[in-house]
This record gives C-alpha cells, sequence and structure tokens, in this order.
C-alpha cells in the first residue's frame, strides 16, 4: 500500500474509468502514473510535464510514494501549479485540487473502459503488481549509496535509510537521549563491572533501589559495538518518529517500550541475577513504529561474502518482519538458556511500538512536529 508523500498515512486506492489512482484520506491529494494521466489529459501537457521532469531544472519536492525517490516540483498550465513527478517510476503527485487545474481530454473510451468493472479492475491490479515488481528489480539493482559514509555502517551489517522525509524540525529528544547515554558510557567505563552491578536491571530484584534500575539500566551500555550499535538504530530512525510525534510522544513511545522491554524479559528469566542493561527495548518500539508508520521507506543492506560485496534494497516493512522473525527465534533460544541475549526485550518494546502505532496512526492523532540489537557478555553481564 503506497503512503501519502504528505501526510505519511496509507492511502485509498481508488478505481475509475481511465484505471486506478492513489488518494490521501485526510489531505485528500492524489498520486497516479504518467499512463494514467495519457488517458484523461492531453498528450502535450502531460509530454510538457514529462520532458520538463526529465531534462528541466527545478527542486526536488516530496518522496515518491511508489520508489521513496525525491519527486521534482514542475510548474504546469503556465505555471498555475507545480506537480511533483518522479523520473524513476513515473508516479506524479497533485495536492487537492490541482489536478482539476488540467485540461481535459475528450476522446472514444480505449478498450479497457468498454470491459465491465469486474474486468477493469483485475487489469488494473495486474498492473499495479507489474509496476511494483519491476519497481523492486530497479531497487534491487540501484541500491549503490548516495554518500561515501553510508559505507562504514554498511560494513558492519547495519541498514542505511534512503529516500525518508526529510525531519522538518530538529530532534532535540533523540539527540538529548544520545548525548546522555553516550555521557553515562564515558563516565562508567573505568569501572564499568561495578556501576552494571549497581545500576544494571536484575530480574530477580526487579524493583531494588526503588524501581530506579528500570531507568538506569537504559543508559549503560558495554562495549563499543553494543554502544554504537543503539546509538546508530537510535539515530538513523528516531529523528523521523519524533518528527512525527513530536518529542513529548516520542518520549512517551520509547520509555513504555523501555519499559514493556524489561517485564518481558522478567517473563523470560523471573529468577535471572544477572544484570541486564543498554537501550535495546525502548529503540525496538521506535523500529516498531517506523516500520508501521514509513512500510515503504527503502533501507539499503550490504551483503558480503569473502570480497564480493553487493548492495540491496528492501522496504522498511520486509526488514521489519525479518527481524521480527529473527527475534522470535532469539526469544526460544533465551527461554531455552541456549542464548544471552534478551530478545525477549527487543519483542515487548516492539509491542509497546505497535500499541502507540495503533493509537497514534489516525491523522488527528498526530501533531506537527516541534520545534539491532547486540550482545556483549562481560564478567557475567547481560546486555539487551
Amino acid at each position: 500500500m503506497f503512503s501519502c508523500p504528505k501526510c505519511m498515512i496509507p492511502m485509498d486506492t481508488v478505481r475509475s474509468q481511465s484505471g486506478v489512482f492513489w488518494r490521501c484520506p485526510s489531505c485528500m491529494g492524489r498520486s497516479a502514473t504518467i499512463a494514467f494521466l495519457r488517458k484523461s489529459v492531453p498528450d502535450s501537457a502531460v509530454n510538457e510535464v514529462w520532458q520538463a521532469a526529465r531534462f528541466g531544472d527545478f527542486p526536488s519536492g516530496r518522496v515518491c510514494p511508489a520508489c521513496t525517490n525525491r519527486m521534482v516540483e514542475v510548474p504546469a498550465n503556465g505555471q498555475k501549479l507545480n506537480i511533483d513527478v518522479c523520473t524513476r517510476c513515473q508516479f506524479v503527485w497533485f495536492d487537492a485540487g490541482e489536478r482539476e487545474l488540467l485540461p481535459a481530454l475528450h476522446r472514444e473510451p480505449a478498450w479497457e473502459e468498454t470491459l465491465p468493472p469486474e474486468a477493469r479492475e483485475r487489469l488494473a491490479a495486474i498492473k499495479v503488481e507489474s509496476m511494483q515488481a519491476e519497481l523492486e528489480s530497479q531497487n534491487m539493482a540501484d541500491a549503490h549509496p548516495d554518500v561515501w559514509w553510508q559505507w562504514v555502517p554498511g560494513l558492519f551489517g547495519l541498514p542505511v535509510e534512503q529516500g525518508a522525509d526529510v525531519c522538518r524540525s530538529r530532534p532535540w529528544a533523540t539527540w538529548t537521549i544520545c548525548l546522555i547515554i553516550l555521557a553515562v558510557w564515558v563516565g562508567s567505563f573505568g569501572d564499568l563491572s561495578s556501576v552494571v552491578e549497581q545500576f544494571g536491571f536484575i530480574p530477580a530484584q526487579a524493583f531494588r533501589l526503588g524501581g530506579l534500575t528500570f531507568l538506569s539500566s537504559f543508559f549503560l551500555h558495554g562495549g563499543v559495538v553494543h554502544l554504537l550499535g543503539n546509538l546508530y538504530f537510535l539515530l538513523v530512525f528516531g529523528d523521523n518518529v519524533e518528527g512525527l510525534l513530536g518529542w513529548k510522544r516520542f518520549l512517551i513511545l520509547i520509555i513504555g517500550a523501555s519499559l514493556f522491554g524489561d517485564f518481558a524479559h522478567i517473563i523470560a528469566n523471573p529468577s535471572s541475577d544477572i544484570p541486564c542493561i543498554g537501550a535495546s527495548g525502548g529503540i525496538s518500539g521506535v523500529l516498531a513504529f517506523y516500520a508501521l508508520k514509513f512500510p515503504n521507506v527503502k533501507l539499503k543492506m550490504l551483503f558480503r561474502y569473502m570480497f564480493y560485496l553487493r548492495w540491496f534494497s528492501v522496504s522498511a516493512r520486509t526488514a521489519f518482519f525479518v527481524w521480527i522473525g529473527l527475534q522470535i527465534l532469539g526469544a526460544w533460544a533465551q527461554i531455552s538458556g541456549i542464548s544471552n541475549v534478551s530478545a525477549m526485550a527487543h519483542l515487548g518494546g516492539v509491542g509497546f511500538g505497535f500499541a502507540c502505532w495503533i493509537l497514534f496512526r489516525d491523522d488527528n492523532g498526530f501533531r506537527k512536529p516541534e520545534k539491532a540489537e547486540y550482545e556483549y557478555n562481560r564478567d557475567a553481564s547481560r546486555y539487551k
């Protein structure tokens, strides 16, 4: 399902005599293909817009709902309106009322339009499926990094965000949390073992220190890989979520997901006296909300085998559900005593992230934005 590039919510599929287009139920904007426009707009007008998009020098606009590439804003109809055009997959976007400003085409109906409604719907569905398959194939082949530094997380097996909407405000809450985590790690590095023993979360003593360890364990991390991995995921995906929710709801999301992760860890290991530390439960909630709210955003991954390197691209939704499957296997291994990774904490955070998505998914539930987990086992400490 395509998401509105303006509101970031799923669009409704609308079938008409000219074919299929998509409409946002909130802002009433529309998205369609160039082929769809040719059935209702004169070829001269469509060609003018398409050629201008391909060869003109126009600013980048919103994210394409089909391939997440940046569309270009092309003036049309004597510069009375600007149309967002994706030159990669030939999708166009109209704000509410813009489509009606284009000239209408008066012609004899095409052969597809003479078919019964059921046949037209099936034919349109086949065309959409074919287009999506072609886009997936193109994305797999065109997934190289946009900038050189993206090779660094790629070489470490981390996903690289591609085509996400630019944040319209600074994610102060996300940055502040990252700075606190980094400061706590630097401050505790000299005597990490004793700090973990004192402030780590222990299921068998869940409410020691008045329950403070529910919070303190979130900011504690072990090795450099554990620390940088969590910071990377929080910085890459947290800014978009905070930009959508606002900092107050974002804090509710990440704190609630962390607490749910701790309680899930208790269920898996109620008598464990091994300290558990890390921000993974809260970050898992952020990842769940991100994947459900921005399912079509592409994530680039680097496949490595010996000296063979190949980038490939998958949707956030696909990557998330693959990760969920791995966490379910990890939870089974954790409960069976095979693994020391607290996958149950990840799933607990995901559950709260899903609940927040249910609660806030309606457009009226959002405010305008305001101004992987890694295991490190050392000194008998478990890191989530």
